[in-house]
């Protein structure tokens, strides 16, 4: 059975609106401050011990990931290396000064404050189990981290850079951090969950993250997830989600904008007044200056007897924070071109994931998304579905639209494969990822022919979406030794018999051919799917040094043989931190498969494989 759900009716049509959510588990294709690291490139990963937090506030610059929650903003990092460093692991288990004992029960206010909105305690959930997705909508088991040192895992979230060069790996990450597990030995439920939706945000998940921190009970909130949980309806340009928060907020957390946002929802809830004096204490207290204060004002504004118009003057701004995108997106004020610019795929990956911004506006962000995994494959062709009904959409777009359009609904197989090919944008050569996630279902309606120019990357797009039995329809009309047909060979569920030497020696993969049939020899090696005889003798003619052990290796065998999926996910993860597939050594992904598939995610294990010959 395919790892992807099946194709929604409507698809074909290309007659779904334009609200592109991610499916938060396994069903989308299976699958400092209050500010997040989000925006610029991978900083160095920080001490053991993190800092302590300062008080944020809302114009602090949006500091570059990895970070923890609160931890003073850093000036942008150099861009990713070119190869995957894993960085020093820290000890198996950590002491750190500042975090809370999962023994220490979450801060409270005076019992009766606010006691009357209180939950019944038969409707409270425990901090014992969280997550929004079980294990029968996708999610990994209760017991993913069962035995795993909390800090250890909280540390390794943290140093992780993302995005991830794998759009696989990435849907992966996501269902391990949404799973409805037990929380950790040695840290708080609650504390748990927001370096979980911490790390969601740095990849640009910000649905997803919003989804974390709300199955939390308010009641149970710690200052981190406090400050997370701000981030989160930020990025989801949602300023009315902080109210629910705000008033135990304002006492628990340091950060001085939830006196800003006292103001906001007590304009939003038709307390004008209230809202008018809240922000005079603000301003006189100098909480925000600027564009932040205007930002806040014309929310208030908006509110019931508002009565306030606002124009907001982005000279002068320098750059972009978490609370500048998250007000600008909910009020509809357009985000100079070169703000975006400036800051890191995460912010566009929630700009992709914001059904406030039109949809013609949200295609560039949208597509790379897509090619992240942030986007699922029927999001995007319902975003593009929108702009096709538009009647005032750009050329280009329109044009993109018309021949998706034609890819699916086509009369005859010529003109669909016509389409695919306008799409692909080239005969030969690399197409971009994320037109290969676009084209998925399409691609799968072409008709099987041997021979075929375009076999490659039809059956490339196919698994792009895990359509892993639809492609294997192509295992007697493609040639072996080609790309193609190394792909079938690594995501095949139903291949019955091991490869040799002899069969990896005759591959010949168009592009990076050396590079390639060392990522083919990892991943069959990986999968358990090459002779054992020939795994030592492939591994020395080509240099895969499958034997070497560091810290990382020695953690992910560990948690392997610990039975600890979700461990194994993040560490696996951990060792992807590269810009581009390219990037990451064959010897690693070997590991990486292999670990996988030993804790019961073959399946995900053979995808991120054969995703490696296609991107490599």
């Amino acid at each position: 059975m395919a790892i992807c759900p099946k194709r929604h009716a409507a698809v074909a049509a290309l007659a779904l609106g334009a609200v592109a959510l991610p499916a938060i588990g396994i069903g989308q294709e299976r699958p400092e401050s209050i500010l997040p690291p989000g925006f610029g490139e991978p900083s160095p990963p920080p001490a053991t011990r993190p800092a302590p937090r300062p008080s944020p506030t809302p114009g602090t610059p949006v500091p570059s990931a990895p970070s923890a929650p609160g931890a003073a903003p850093v000036v942008p990092a150099a861009p990713s290396p070119s190869t995957a460093v894993v960085q020093p692991l820290p000890p198996e288990y950590p002491v750190t000064s500042n975090e809370q004992d999962a023994e220490t029960p979450a801060p409270t206010i005076d019992p009766q404050t606010l006691a009357e909105y209180e939950m019944p305690a038969a409707a409270r959930r425990s901090l014992a189990m969280v997550g929004p997705t079980g294990a029968a909508e996708g999610g990994l088991p209760s017991d993913a981290f069962a035995g795993a040192d909390g800090r250890y895992l909280e540390q390794l979230m943290r140093r992780l850079a993302a995005p991830l060069p794998s759009r696989w790996m990435s849907i992966l990450l996501r269902r391990t951090l949404l799973s409805t597990v037990e929380t950790p030995k040695r840290v708080n439920g609650a504390d748990f969950a927001a370096e979980r939706a911490w790390l969601l945000l740095r990849m640009g998940e910000s649905v997803a993250a919003r989804a974390l921190v709300q199955n939390v009970d308010t009641a149970n909130y710690t200052p981190k997830l406090y400050d997370v949980a701000m981030n989160a309806m930020l990025a989801t340009g949602d300023p009315a989600g902080l109210c629910p928060l705000q008033p135990r907020a304002v006492v628990l957390s340091p950060a001085r904008s939830w006196t800003l946002a006292g103001a906001m929802c007590a304009a939003l809830t038709g307390q004008a007044a209230d809202a008018r004096s809240l922000l005079a204490q603000a301003r006189k207290r100098r909480v925000a200056t600027g564009i932040d204060l205007q930002l806040t004002q014309k929310v208030i504004g908006a509110g019931p007897g508002g009565r306030q118009m606002m124009t907001i003057e982005w000279a002068g701004v320098d750059r972009l924070t978490a609370w500048r995108f998250g007000l600008s997106t909910a009020m509809g004020v357009a985000i100079p071109d070169d703000m975006m610019a400036s800051v890191g795929t995460q912010a566009l990956y929630w700009r992709a994931l914001s059904p406030a911004v039109a949809p013609a506006d949200r295609l560039s962000a949208a597509e790379g998304a897509a090619a992240q995994g942030v986007l699922s494959n029927a999001a995007l062709v319902d975003l593009y579905g929108a702009v096709d009904q538009a009647d005032d959409a750009p050329s280009a777009a329109a044009a993109v639209a018309a021949d998706l359009r034609t890819a699916f609904t086509g009369d005859r197989a010529s003109a669909r494969l016509s389409a695919l090919r306008q799409l692909w944008g080239t005969q030969t050569g690399r197409v971009p990822y994320a037109r290969l996630v676009l084209t998925a279902h399409a691609a799968a309606r072409a008709p099987i022919q041997a021979g075929s120019a375009d076999a490659d990357r039809l059956i490339a797009s196919m698994l792009s979406v895990g359509m892993d039995r639809t492609a294997a329809r192509w295992r007697g009309a493609v040639e072996a030794g080609g790309d193609g047909w190394a792909m079938l060979q690594l995501s095949d569920p139903d291949l019955s018999r091991r490869l040799t030497y002899r069969d990896l020696a005759g591959y010949t993969g168009q592009g990076d051919a050396a590079l390639k049939q060392r990522l083919l020899f990892a991943g069959l090696a990986g999968l358990g799917r090459l002779a054992p005889a020939d795994v030592e003798r492939a591994a020395e003619a080509l240099d895969v040094r499958i034997g070497a052990e560091n810290a990382w290796t020695r953690a992910l065998d560990r948690a392997a043989m610990a039975g600890q999926p979700g461990t194994v996910v993040v560490l696996a993860a951990l060792g992807m931190q590269t810009g581009s597939w390219k990037g990451v050594p064959p010897e690693m992904l070997y590991r990486i498969v292999g670990a996988l598939r030993s804790v019961g995610l073959g399946g995900e294990a053979r995808m991120i494989a054969a995703e490696a010959l296609a991107r490599a």
